[in-house]
């Protein structure tokens, strides 16, 4: 048996967004802001430094504060995941403790980038992590970025340890997804990652989600959780196809990140533009996220008014 709070990592967890200021800095205060809005939304946690987070194109020193802004406005409140996965080992471990001294709930790692590194290099890598601290850890697994394929084996082998309590899983498989909550067993949480997969990746076993664009629509993927929980599974089929038609159109932009910014900056939440190379949107398509912001928001006045 686990002796983790493993309760508190499931639902609905936003990747969420880095914050900068208008010379590209972060922006501690804009950070805390969107933490608040989040933490209002009804989500359970946020997911900090992962891929939505830009923590790949930022230094170790700006990592660290934006994660101290996050938990410092809402760490008593939501769970607070630490994602530290960095090139260099030695940057991860650094970064894992930084989260620990101030506070984060748990850390968690993609495999380190750029070499293609064999299974052992992987294990290694998470294990230095695993062992900086008294955290629980969870992997992150991103075969399309990352270039690892994450084995039955090396989960199995990892999820044997205390401290290892779960994996986020965004390949798009979510057959992959059933052989790990398998493989894990019963105490060990799996985190659906592709957002337009979430009520599949619920209904073959997932234990909740982490994900970018719930971080624009919090309010959908709430009430598809509450369909599902309550066995809706029509209502809660209705509302997935909603959210991927939202999701296509975010995906028509130049980057998905650039898009949901620009949406947050209407609503009052200036997280800045996204850092090159990921682009931010063109000032000729501000007229399509102009009316997507509306469509979504007329969407989740929707699912409000249906009980949220």
């Amino acid at each position: 048996m686990n002796s983790y709070n493993l309760y508190r990592f499931k639902g609905i967890t936003i990747a969420m967004y880095s914050c900068y200021n208008a010379s590209g800095e972060i922006d501690l205060e804009a950070a805390r802001r969107l933490a608040r809005y989040y933490a209002e939304s009804g989500v359970k946690g946020l997911y900090v430094g992962g891929s939505s987070g830009e923590g790949m194109l930022q230094s170790v020193t700006e990592r660290k504060l934006m994660l101290e802004a996050v938990v410092g406005e809402v760490g008593s409140e939501l769970t607070i995941i630490a994602h530290v996965g960095a090139p260099a080992t030695r940057d991860s471990v650094e970064l894992a403790i930084h989260a620990e001294k101030i506070g984060a709930h748990a850390v968690s790692a993609v495999p380190a980038i750029y070499y293609r590194l064999p299974a052992p290099s992987v294990e290694a890598h998470w294990q230095a992590i695993i062992d900086s601290t008294d955290l629980p850890f969870i992997i992150y697994h991103i075969p399309q970025t990352t270039g690892f394929q994450l084995t039955l084996g090396l989960l199995s082998k990892m999820a044997a340890q205390e401290k290892v309590i779960g994996v986020k899983i965004s390949a798009e498989s979510t057959f992959e997804l059933q052989q790990f909550k398998a493989a894990g067993g019963e105490d060990f949480l799996v985190l659906n990652g592709p957002d337009e997969q979430y009520l599949a990746g619920r209904s073959i076993g997932a234990d909740g989600g982490i994900g970018g664009t719930y971080g624009v629509m919090p309010e959908l993927f709430l009430h598809i959780e509450k369909c599902y929980a309550q066995g809706r599974m029509d209502d809660a089929l209705k509302w997935q196809f909603i959210v991927n038609e939202l999701i296509v159109e975010l995906l028509s932009f130049p980057s998905l990140y650039g898009a949901c910014k620009a949406i947050l900056k209407l609503r009052g939440y200036d997280t800045g533009e996204p850092r090159l190379p990921l682009l931010p949107v063109a000032e000729t398509d501000l007229p399509r996220i102009h009316a997507l912001n509306e469509r979504i928001l007329s969407f989740a006045a929707q699912a409000k008014g249906a009980g949220l």
